[in-house]
């Protein structure tokens, strides 16, 4: 175990053709990031524009849609029930430099938790495949 309380629990012995959702360590693990990374997000100077005038209940659903939205897509058995990525971030005028802050805080959040470094880079392939859907052009 980390000496990080709250580190994502990798077993060494991982099961040959694990989810990616095992490999990070499940719900608790992926909640944990997104306890951490949401706060990053709302602090930064630049993308705090997005939760600005955010009812404190509106922010708890809208990560709990992010656990459940990467716990079912990295092989999980959660189903998420929110809206597509696109319609989902449509109109909040996204730009390619709010993307990349983004990145740059979620590499942090994942260094943070000592996720390795082949899991790191499943999330951020597949985050980085959606993109499309969440920038606006």
């Amino acid at each position: 175990m980390s000496e990080n309380p709250h580190a994502c629990e990798v077993s060494a012995n991982v099961v040959p053709g694990a989810t990616l959702y095992a490999r990070l360590g499940g719900y608790d693990a992926i909640a944990a990031v997104a306890d951490d990374l949401l706060p990053r997000l709302m602090a930064d100077a630049q993308l705090g524009r997005f939760w600005k005038h955010r009812a404190a209940d509106s922010i708890r659903r809208e990560k709990q849609l992010l656990v459940d939205f990467l716990c079912a897509q990295s092989g999980g058995n959660l189903y998420y029930t929110g809206r597509d990525m696109q319609a989902s971030h449509r109109g909040m005028g996204i730009r390619d430099d709010d993307w990349e802050l983004f990145i740059a805080h979620l590499k942090a959040c994942l260094e943070h938790f000592r996720v390795p470094h082949a899991e790191r880079d499943e999330v951020l392939a597949f985050v980085e495949s959606t993109k499309a859907d969440i920038v606006e052009r």
